[in-house]
């Protein structure tokens, strides 16, 4: 048996914080496997929020200044985490964070410079694992289906609701996936009109009402009607769903209502596409899942033949640095990570680019 002791970095579009999974990835003869040893969030203070919120302001220079601060603070809290737990780590897998999201105009961009990373923590880096995909015509895009495959497709989809809501399923012999749409980027949008980091257990969202007219437009996004291979960034929720609550006179508690029923609407749609009729199950991961109110709308709107999986919290909070982990895994043995059926790129492929430490 091989075993890679890995740790796993990933920041995502809800800009609630750095999660760290130190992990132990085996694989014996052709079969994979996981144990998730040590976890850590790291909260992002209300000026990294903004810095990261705001990055696809910059201009490049500044940019590219953040890129490797950003770097430097992985690098440290890596290092950090690695003293705090005694840990004996191979490599890091990083995702980095995305302030740039545009695959039909040929580019991603993940901050948190791998260099910077391996020389401020002393370790080895696999990070970017985007851009070869992109490059090869992908959407770069969602990549955690590649864990999905391997480590949980006992289940009949894997849902994740973090600040996008994406899905993974097998079709016809092949894994596929997309972003479906909105999920905590939009509620925490609200609630930060509050000064409130996010809705509780959905407790807030609870006591609302539906407003029609804005549960109207959200429905109507264009995105929605696009065939997938599909993936959306922070650039589009900016462009297309912020205007839509900006301009929606309510109460907190109507609009937080409102956003859960889009949500759930939208999911349910997609899972009721692809389910034949039959009974299923739904693994659901991500901070939603932790959001009671949605997942009793969901539930209701899924109806009795589909049943909502709902995992322990340390998986439901760290399985997509825990994919990393194995994508970095991957990477190292010179495996396929990526997967063409997924993304849409002319080939699947083995992406990431390794940093050594100087």
């Amino acid at each position: 048996m091989k075993t890679f002791k890995m740790i796993g970095l990933m920041s995502g579009t809800s800009l609630d914080g750095l999660d760290l999974c130190y992990c132990h990835i085996k694989k014996k003869k052709e079969q994979w496997s996981f144990e998730i040893v040590e976890t850590k969030c790291v909260s992002y203070s209300n000026q990294m929020q903004a810095q990261l919120r705001d990055a696809i302001l910059l201009k490049a220079d500044s940019l590219f200044q953040l890129h490797n601060r950003y770097g430097s603070f992985l690098g440290k809290e890596a290092k950090k985490f690695i003293k705090e737990k005694n840990l004996s780590v191979d490599y890091i897998a990083s995702h980095g964070h995305t302030t740039h999201h545009q695959p039909d105009n040929g580019y991603t961009f993940q901050i948190g410079s791998g260099q910077h990373l391996a020389n401020e923590s002393g370790y080895k880096v696999i990070c970017d694992f985007r851009i070869n995909d992109v490059a090869l015509g992908g959407q770069g895009a969602p990549l955690v289906p590649i864990g999905d495959q391997i480590f949980f497709k006992t289940y009949d989809f894997c849902l994740n609701l973090g600040g996008i809501s994406n899905i993974s399923l097998e079709h016809n012999g092949k894994r596929i996936a997309y972003d479906i749409g909105l999920a905590n980027m939009i509620l925490n949008y609200i609630t930060r009109k509050i000064n409130l980091e996010y809705d509780n257990k959905g407790n807030l969202a609870k006591t609302g009402t539906i407003n029609t007219q804005m549960l109207a437009q959200l429905n109507e996004l264009n995105y929605y009607l696009l065939p997938h291979p599909k993936s959306i960034g922070y650039e589009w929720f900016v462009k297309e769903v912020a205007p839509i609550v900006d301009k929606t006179k309510d109460t907190t508690e109507n609009l937080l209502h409102t956003a859960v029923h889009h949500i759930c609407e939208k999911v349910a749609q997609q899972i009721a596409l692809n389910n034949n009729f039959k009974k299923s199950t739904v693994l659901v991961t991500g901070g939603g899942a932790l959001n009671d109110f949605m997942m009793k709308t969901l539930q209701e709107k899924l109806g009795k033949k589909t049943q909502l999986i709902i995992p322990e919290k340390e998986l439901i909070a760290y399985k997509e640095a825990l994919v990393f982990a194995l994508m970095g895994a991957l990477r190292i043995s010179k495996e396929i990570n990526v997967l063409k059926s997924v993304t849409g790129a002319k080939r699947d492929s083995s992406s990431g680019v390794c940093y050594l430490p100087s």
